[in-house]
């Protein structure tokens, strides 16, 4: 128990000069960079195509000797050559352009989404295809009904939107996923929650035990239905699901704009589905993986993967690396401990 003591200081100690050294450097990062104009954002294409084409190139070297790696290349060419003799031109085939959108609970990708497809609709034609990766379990309404905004943007273009989703799209996530005009999912992706919760604590009786009034004052009858601390009034408690029912008939309303072919009441009650599953209820269209459909496209598309980064500032980075020096830290004590028991 010494030792584990000792170790424990040590690793502390070690944190706090890291962080003292990251807090200054970012002091030093934020004075210099007053009044300066601050980082914007830059937009990212790459195209996808070389991508898949590199990954097969490298295996097909990894696995074949020299005579074999060229014969191969050889026979590529050769049948190369005759595409393009008899087919169309590789600037004339089709484009697909890919986004992101990995949701957290505030939709805060959707600033980067807003981007990526004000650039897009700038270029893209109903010739092309936006293809989105989603991957949300759903979060705040305003934020999640702003995202599915941005999207429908596309569908308002006349460009197809296909919506692939590999791991969950549920609730606000689904909310976005239901304007694709196809929606391919895995076959174990959790999908649906069409549905809206809300809930809080209400510390007001142990307050009232030690004596603690709590007053609320408000201008309008509804200002405030429920609170933390407050008494709340069955009056309030009603209002506060009456506010609850009529966003989730919104919801409906929504899904069933863009899904005509879904029974919404019969999927609108919060539950969710496998992938399997919810293909038999028509939450989906078809059952493959993100990676098989893209594949698949790049045999006759041309595929660009377009991404909004954000430029952070030195203060900003310097911030995600402390946080990120504490985590490692404290996994790192964590394990060893459980290692010396």
């Amino acid at each position: 128990m010494e030792f584990l003591a000792e170790y424990a200081s040590f690793l502390a100690k070690t944190a706090t000069v890291v962080i003292a050294i990251l807090v200054i450097l970012s002091g030093i990062a934020n004075l210099r960079g007053k009044g300066r104009r601050k980082p914007g954002g830059q937009l990212q294409v790459t195209r996808l195509n070389t991508f898949y084409k590199e990954l097969r190139e490298r295996l097909e070297a990894g696995l074949l000797d020299k005579a074999e790696l060229k014969a191969l290349r050889k026979q590529q060419a050769k049948m190369e050559k005759q595409k393009k003799k008899g087919k169309a031109k590789p600037e004339e085939k089709g484009r697909v352009f890919v986004l992101d959108f990995d949701g957290d609970i505030k939709a805060s990708a959707t600033e980067s989404l807003r981007n990526e497809i004000t650039a897009l609709l700038t270029l893209a034609t109903p010739r092309d295809e936006v293809v989105l990766r989603l991957e949300s379990g759903g979060g705040l309404v305003h934020s999640y009904g702003l995202a599915a905004s941005q999207l429908a943007r596309i569908r308002q273009a006349g460009i197809p939107l296909t919506v692939c989703i590999d791991k969950v799209a549920a609730s606000g996530g689904y909310m976005m996923a239901c304007i694709g005009e196809k929606i391919v999912s895995a076959p174990f992706a959790v999908l649906g929650s069409i549905g809206v919760v809300a809930q809080l604590p209400n510390v007001n009786r142990l307050l009232k035990k030690h004596d603690v009034d709590f007053e609320v004052f408000t201008a309008g009858e509804y200002k405030r239905t429920v609170t933390v601390f407050g008494e709340n009034t069955e009056k309030g408690r009603e209002k506060f699901q009456e506010d609850l029912d009529i966003t989730h008939q919104l919801f409906k309303d929504f899904v069933a704009r863009y899904r005509p072919q879904l029974h919404i009441d019969e999927v609108a009650t919060g539950e969710v589905w496998l992938g399997i599953a919810a293909l038999n209820r028509k939450l989906v269209d078809e059952l493959r993986t993100s990676d098989e459909y893209l594949s698949d496209r790049a045999n006759d598309a041309n595929l660009f993967h377009v991404r909004y980064a954000e430029r952070k500032s030195l203060q900003e980075r310097i911030g995600v690396a402390a946080s990120g020096a504490v985590e490692n830290t404290l996994v790192g004590l964590w394990s060893k401990l459980g290692r010396l028991r």
